[in-house]
């Protein structure tokens, strides 16, 4: 074998080894680019799934439910297209489920009391990832303006109102250990918060049953009555315990303003 031949023989089997390596390298980057896709994805079906099973059921509309809902079957079927070896024929079974039972008003489940710090810090943080989720999909075009626009602004609405909730559920405290100026600041506060969002129907209408008890605990105190229960008290906790769970309320609710 003379030396060309010899030359071109190495330089071929350079050509084929370097291929080689590319070939293994894109094989690679592939690999791990699904593996990255499938994570995303991954966790963006168990944080829309998280969101629906932890914030208080109260909290949600129809039509909230439904975008995460959205969410975990539009991750389940681009995680089908990748292949992985999560259960996803499950998840996407179950969301499937979980939708007609929403749109048939079945999904029914207890209501959640926002009465300790812990509480309202856990509810606040799933807000603001419920917030992010949505700005999230609208950027993606799974969410129109109008329905996200609409529902962030219901998102910041119920921010608001478990601020407010902490508040009140401080203020009745204050007024079974009969210190009613106490509890009128706390009012003050949880008015102070859903002012935030005056614009709301929901809000202006507890705003005013919130001023409504504040004047009658002022009274109280400059007349000098001693700790007594309240036909106003037990109206004021009973609305706003249950206020969010009057559907009508909500669809009344014009949050395109």
């Amino acid at each position: 074998m003379d030396t060309t031949a010899i030359i071109g023989l190495l330089a071929a089997i350079v050509v084929v080894s370097i291929a080689a390596i590319v070939f293994t390298q894109l094989r690679e980057r592939a690999r791990l680019e699904r593996a990255r896709k499938a994570k995303i994805l991954e966790d963006g079906y168990k944080r829309a799934a998280t969101l629906l099973d932890e914030l208080p059921n109260q909290y949600f509309t129809r039509e909230l439910k439904l975008i995460l809902l959205q969410r975990m079957e539009h991750c389940c079927q681009a995680l089908q297209k990748l292949g992985t070896s999560l259960p996803v024929a499950d998840w996407l079974s179950e969301a499937h489920s979980l939708t007609k039972k929403v749109r048939a008003d079945e999904d029914q489940r207890p209501s959640t009391r926002i009465d300790s710090p812990e509480k309202s810090k856990r509810v606040k943080e799933l807000l603001e990832n419920l917030f992010k989720l949505i700005e999230t999909m609208h950027k993606a075009g799974e969410l129109d303006s109008a329905t996200a626009k609409r529902n962030l602004k219901y998102v910041l609405f119920l921010v608001h109102k478990t601020h407010a909730d902490l508040h009140i559920f401080q203020a009745r405290e204050f007024i079974r250990q009969d210190e009613k100026r106490k509890a009128i600041h706390e009012y003050h506060l949880a008015t102070t918060e859903m002012g935030k969002s005056r614009d709301n129907p929901l809000a202006a209408k507890v705003i005013k049953s919130l001023r409504t008890r504040i004047k009658e605990l002022e009274g109280q105190v400059n007349e000098g009555q001693p700790k007594q229960a309240s036909e106003e008290q037990s109206r004021l906790d009973k609305e706003w315990d249950t206020f969010l769970e009057d559907d009508k309320w909500k669809k009344k609710a014009d949050y395109d303003e």
